[in-house]
């Protein structure tokens, strides 16, 4: 196969020619500038030419290539430090690169693209199918060079294929730059003998080895399924583990900084889409790979540090001191030289008969002012007076010159001279010094507004969104919830709990009851991941959430602490708190003031619902309860174990029924005695067979517990089929 390779000079590059030659493809290479001096690996033909010359439609021609990689996002022929402008020059040279390949029917181009074109957090790892979220021009370029691609796949039906790189690393060229986390961190290290690491920050890396086989595997296979693979190790490891990792490897001396603060960010690929069709298996794992990068940067060190940083070495801070001091002397030596040859120039002018008019050390001192400014011009003029002087004094004494009063003259003449022309050169330079800095504030503000702009253009494609579907509409929203009120009174907070996951499209709701100051008792649930807090909370000692729900305000997880719901709201009826309702399994960019308003809205809604409930119950309390007692009468405990049944038959709680034994005259004793060993939420009642107890969110573990309490007081119980007993 023919395969044309298209980039700088880097390791990468290197890597993939060695495959290549290695596997028997005939390798040719695109440089992508004219001068010959980059170190690559010998290759079968390479070509110096820029990517915009309009000589690469030929060279593609004359070749014919099976096969064009250009490394795209690692391509070291981009400067980005001004990335506005380089993502022009970026986006120009791929599609010129393309479209001199498009002859080519039956032609493959891959493009190599990275993780940075997902600029922010992700709970989970990212999936080929998650839109991008670039936010830096960078990231921004090498986005906009896959919908190139992926334009020219669709419209001229080329065969091109993205592979997004996970956290490339690799051990370094000398004294080279990568911006890989493992790099970074061993150069800090190198710089400060210190790693700073934020344990909240997660990410997963591939080592280039690795990397380059696996990616091998796609550009090879004939028809893969998809254009677009993530190539990644799929093992997540957080800043402290790679700190740890790097320090094991450096050596004594080398401390980790722990700089856990913050929310935390997770940037992962997921690799289940190339596993599934390649099955590919690493080789380098972390251990390995972070031992060959910090072993090769601590052994050429003096290639990756400036003097000036700690990791260099008393020895070479001291060299660079005497460094600056030589740099700053060197006007001043450059002075002392020149002022030779004028000195000379000036003592053969003098006697001269053509140049006796020319004054040699006003020119000397213009010279200064005009390059150096006034500090330099003043220098040269003490030169110059002294070299006047010794020369007075050929014909005259010392005290002779200086009693002259036409050598003061001139002095003054030329200190005037120097000093105005050094102003003033020196005012030139602050007005462009200053007219630099404008500019560069004026282009990071516009960096700032560019960031705003995307950020408003995403928010009023949310809510375009949001008006398409209306799935998010206050008239959606009312209708879902006004559905509450067809179920029974004890049935309206089981099905809020459904509700709720369908309005906020999570699978994890929980809702708790308040059942004094201090405990809140779980009611219902959607899933196990909703009730991992427990069936009971002391709500008042969760200290960050109690505040914003005791504020009437909906409490968003910021921090993603685990102790915590990732949203909650509180439920209020006369100012009493009377249901918290919680939320899991909502992704980082859903956790936001939109949502938080949604909750806040099917939260009053739910109220209505919840408070139409219990005026119901209130108004039927004498027809609910036998006389002078907590027994519920045997209508209305039916209809609560139906309820509580149904909604564990659907999986929104957990309950049990106990059948007590005691004789019909004492039931009213019993029930008081046995009322001390229940909870708030468990209820005491009558059925077609004598006295039972309902235990809210106790599975048959729980309620054995329950019976032996009852045993203690003497009185026997059993566990029966709350669906039967109710019947």
């Amino acid at each position: 196969m023919v395969v044309f390779l298209v980039g700088g000079e880097s390791r990468l590059m290197d890597a993939l020619i060695t495959k290549m030659e290695k596997d028997g493809h005939k390798t040719y290479l695109l440089t992508g500038k004219r001068d010959g001096r980059g170190k690559y690996r010998r290759v079968f033909e390479r070509y110096n030419f820029p990517y915009d010359s309009e000589s690469v439609r030929e060279i593609f021609s004359n070749v014919n290539p099976d096969l064009v990689i250009f490394l795209g996002a690692y391509d070291t022929n981009y400067d980005w430090s001004d990335a506005r402008r380089e993502s022009v020059r970026f986006t120009a040279d791929l599609t010129n690169l393309l479209s001199a390949y498009a002859f080519n029917p039956k032609g493959r181009f891959v493009y190599l693209s990275s993780e940075a074109v997902y600029g922010r957090s992700y709970m989970e790892d990212i999936h080929e199918t998650e839109p991008a979220s670039a936010k830096s021009f960078q990231a921004m370029a090498i986005l906009q060079g896959e919908n190139i691609c992926k334009s020219y796949r669709d419209t001229r039906e080329m065969d091109t294929r993205i592979l997004r790189f996970d956290h490339l690393y690799d051990t370094p060229r000398k004294g080279k730059a990568d911006n890989n986390p493992c790099f970074q961190m061993t150069l800090e290290m190198l710089k400060t003998n210190q790693i700073a690491a934020n344990s909240r920050n997660t990410f997963s890396m591939i080592y280039q080895n690795d990397a380059v086989e696996f990616a091998y595997r796609v550009m090879m296979e004939e028809h893969p399924k998809y254009p677009l693979y993530h190539i990644t190790s799929g093992e997540v490891i957080t800043q402290m583990d790679l700190a740890k990792l790097i320090q094991q490897n450096a050596g004594e001396g080398v401390e980790i900084r722990d700089d856990t603060v913050g929310e935390g960010f997770r940037l992962a690929l997921d690799g289940s889409r190339y596993q599934q069709e390649f099955d590919g298996k690493i080789f380098v794992p972390y251990e390995e790979g972070v031992k060959a990068v910090v072993t090769y940067m601590r052994k050429y060190s003096s290639s990756f540090l400036q003097r000036e940083d700690t990791g260099a070495g008393w020895g070479n801070r001291v060299v660079q001191l005497l460094r600056r001091i030589f740099i700053m002397l060197i006007p001043y030596i450059e002075n002392l030289i020149c002022f030779i040859p004028f000195f000379m120039i000036n003592n053969r002018a003098v006697g001269s008969q053509y140049f006796s008019k020319l004054d040699a050390y006003l020119l000397y001192v213009l010279l200064f002012a005009i390059v150096y400014g006034q500090q330099q011009a003043i220098f040269s003029a003490l030169l110059a007076t002294a070299g006047y002087c010794f020369r007075q004094m050929y014909h005259q004494s010392g005290l002779e010159v200086l009693m002259d009063y036409s050598t003061y003259i001139w002095m003054a003449q030329l200190f005037i001279l120097g000093m105005v022309v050094g102003y003033m050169r020196d005012q030139i330079g602050h007005i462009k010094k200053d007219d630099e800095e404008e500019i560069g504030y004026l282009h990071g503000q516009l960096g700032d507004m560019t960031e705003i702009n995307d950020s408003n253009v995403r928010m009023k494609q949310i809510f375009e969104l949001q008006l398409v579907n209306q799935k998010d509409s206050l008239g959606k929203i009312y209708e879902i919830t006004s559905s509450l009120d067809r179920y029974g009174a004890y049935e309206v907070l089981f099905y809020a709990a459904q509700m709720i996951s369908r309005l906020m499209n999570t699978e994890d709701v929980a809702v708790y009851t308040v059942a004094n100051r201090t405990y809140a008792r779980l009611f219902s649930f959607t899933s196990p991941t909703a009730r991992k807090l427990g069936n009971s909370i002391r709500y008042p000692e969760m200290e960050d959430m109690y505040e914003d729900l005791k504020e009437h305000c909906v409490y968003i997880n910021k921090t993603m602490d685990d102790r915590y719901p990732l949203m909650a709201q509180a439920v209020y009826a006369e100012d009493e708190m009377q249901i918290i309702l919680m939320l899991w399994g909502l992704p980082w960019d859903r956790m936001n003031l939109a949502e938080s308003n949604r909750l806040t809205v099917i939260s009053y809604l739910i109220q209505n619902a919840v408070v139409r409930a219990n005026r119901y119950l209130e108004a039927l309390h004498e027809r609910r309860y036998l006389e002078n007692s907590s027994i519920l009468e045997k209508d209305a405990f039916t209809q609560l174990v139906n309820a509580f049944f149904d909604a564990k038959r659907n999986g929104l709680t957990e309950c049990s029924l106990v059948q007590v034994t005691c004789g019909e005259e004492n039931y009213k004793e019993a029930a008081e005695i046995l009322e001390k060993k229940l909870r708030q939420t468990d209820y005491v009642g009558l059925l077609e067979g004598g006295l039972y107890v309902l235990l809210s969110n106790a599975d048959e573990q729980n309620a054995r517990g329950v019976i032996s309490r009852f045993a203690e007081e003497g009185y026997e119980s059993t566990i029966v089929d709350g669906e039967v007993a109710a019947q």
